[in-house]
Order: structure tokens, then C-alpha cells, then sequence
């Protein structure tokens, strides 16, 4: 497989954490009485739709952000990302005063463009594909000299999202088993690292969509597949391939289930009308894999809810898909 970076471990982890205080809400785990009846055991969903720009991406941005010398902060950063990625960058980035590009597909939502901007992020739009934007965000590396920000590939990034699993432990100690939602990998390596050394015996389930299913590729083949293409309406779940160093934390620690664009749709749905959760539909993967039955819970059962970015309006219309 390759050189895959240095692993993370606990104490970055919890670096992580100490860093991310005043920037990145302790999110809640919320027992969903509903959801428990169903599955058998204790069903909870950790909120990261209530981060300050919606979702968990914040904590590895800032994380990778506050570990920039100051001469790269002079020169600024660039990313690329469908959205939430993108929209943390820019948070972290206007904190440290910072100038931050983000490359986004053409095919973005309006929404999560506008999110990069209220933040004061730049945005320029560059193809359809997680390749596309990569290329084009290296061009400004060399032409501009900016500091690049992975979406997931990345040990600081690994670290930040991987306080998600040291607050899930540090608040359910008892947990059984973590469905988290898996684009490129880096929060499921993240939490799978933090719950291997503080709950060994806890199971960790990446959850992706039929469409876009490069983890289950990827596990399948021991190392990292790419794709030929992805689809789906999670639009934050499309990497064509998982990162090698993600990989390298998950590899022999999860197992993975592929969900309907379907059971997406509707646990979104459900999730807004009974629970009151805002969830995009990369946010409501994991609930569509319990609801549909593809995830065989053990319990207590948390799902992570990785994000919130949609408008009412959106989730209106996937009531229709």
C-alpha cells in the first residue's frame, strides 16, 4: 500500500481537543426513544449539525489551522471541498486572520457556497469531481503559494475529527458500537482510533451510499480503490477514494454498510419532522442505515450525525425523492 504518514494516536487526539475549546461545540448525544424501540438497544445520535458551520469538519480545519507556522499564515490556504469542509476552512482561516480559497465543485449548493462566504472564504468553482477540485487547488499552491488544507488525508485532520470519538466514550463510557458516515475517511479514522485505545470492545461501522461506496471497496481490496465515478444526494460522501492515510487507521478497526439514496432521503425526513434534527443527507446516512435495516445495531448504539448544512426548503423536496 505505500507509505500512508505517521498514525495518529490518543495524545493527538486530545491535543486536538484542548485546542479546539472555544472554537468547536462539545456536541450532544441525544437518546432517541423512538429509534431504541426499534433497533433493540439504547439508540443515540450525536449532534454535529450544532457545530458553528454546521458540521464536524471544524474540528480537523481548525485543528490543522492553529498548527501553521507564521509565515505560511501570511501566505494564506486553499482547499478543496463540496462544502462542509470548506465552510469550516474559512471559519478557522477568518479566526487566525488568515486568507483562505476554496475550491468547490460547479455543481455545489448555492447554500453551502454562500456558508464559504459568510465566513470570508474565497470561492472559485472548478469541474465535478473531488479530482478536479485537487487539481485546480494545486495550481494555486504553485502559483500563489498557499498552504494546502486536506478535507480527510491528513494526521492533524485525523486528529481534529477525532475528538468526535473521545466525547462519544468520555459521555456514553458504556457504548457498544459507532456508525459513523464515510467520504474520504477521515472522521471514521479519527473516532475508530480515539475508541480503539478508550473502548476496545466497541464496534465502529462506516456507513456510505450504494452510489459511492469506496470504503467497502477499500476494505474488501486491503487498500484504497478509486472509483470510477460516484453518485448520490449525499453530496458530502463522494470522494472516489478514501485517503491512504485514513485507511491506514481503519483498516483492521471497522467494518463498513452501504445505504439506499432512498433510506438517505427519507431518514432525513424523519429525522426533521420527528426529531427536529436538521440533517443533510450525508448528516442522516447513518440513521438511514438503522432505519433500513442494512446496520445490525448493537447497543448502546450511537449514530453520528455529521452534519446539518440543507435548508428546510431541501428537505421538503426529499420527501419527494
Amino acid at each position: 500500500m505505500g507509505r500512508a504518514g505517521p498514525r495518529v494516536t490518543l495524545d493527538d487526539i486530545r491535543d486536538a481537543a484542548q485546542g479546539i475549546e472555544g472554537v468547536a461545540v462539545r456536541t450532544p448525544l441525544r437518546l432517541v426513544p423512538s429509534l431504541t424501540s426499534v433497533a433493540g438497544v439504547p439508540v443515540y445520535l450525536k449532534l454535529e449539525n450544532l457545530q458553528p458551520t454546521g458540521a464536524f469538519k471544524l474540528r480537523g480545519a481548525w485543528t490543522f489551522a492553529r498548527h501553521l507556522e507564521p509565515a505560511a499564515r501570511r501566505r494564506g490556504v486553499v482547499t478543496y471541498s463540496s462544502g462542509n469542509h470548506g465552510q469550516a476552512v474559512a471559519f478557522a482561516a477568518q479566526r487566525l486572520q488568515i486568507r483562505a480559497v476554496v475550491v468547490m465543485p460547479e455543481t455545489a449548493p448555492q447554500h453551502k457556497i454562500d456558508g464559504v462566504r459568510r465566513w470570508g472564504g474565497e470561492v472559485l468553482l472548478a469541474g465535478m469531481t473531488s479530482e478536479d477540485r485537487f487539481g485546480r487547488a494545486m495550481e494555486l499552491v504553485e502559483s500563489e503559494g498557499f498552504t494546502p488544507i486536506p478535507p480527510f488525508d491528513h494526521p492533524h485532520i485525523i486528529a481534529g475529527q477525532g475528538t468526535v470519538g473521545l466525547e462519544i466514550v468520555e459521555a456514553l463510557p458504556e457504548v457498544a458500537h459507532i456508525a459513523v458516515p464515510v467520504g474520504g475517511g477521515g472522521l471514521i479514522a479519527g473516532i475508530a482510533t480515539a475508541t480503539a485505545a478508550l473502548r476496545p470492545s466497541a464496534r465502529v461501522t462506516g456507513v456510505e451510499p450504494e452510489g459511492a461506496s469506496a470504503l467497502n471497496a477499500a476494505l474488501a481490496a486491503g487498500q484504497p480503490v478509486r472509483l470510477n465515478r460516484t453518485s448520490s444526494i449525499a453530496d458530502g460522501l463522494l470522494p472516489l477514494a478514501v485517503g491512504r492515510v485514513t485507511f491506514s487507521h481503519v483498516a483492521e478497526l471497522v467494518d463498513a454498510v452501504k445505504v439506499s439514496d432512498r433510506a438517505i432521503a427519507e431518514a432525513a425526513v424523519w429525522l426533521y419532522h420527528h426529531e427536529q434534527v436538521l440533517a443533510e443527507p450525508s448528516g442522516a446516512a447513518t440513521t438511514a442505515a438503522l432505519r433500513s435495516g442494512v446496520l445490525r445495531p448493537e447497543g448502546p448504539l450511537v449514530l453520528v450525525v455529521s452534519g446539518g448544512n440543507m435548508d428546510v426548503g431541501a428537505i421538503e423536496a426529499l420527501s419527494h425523492e
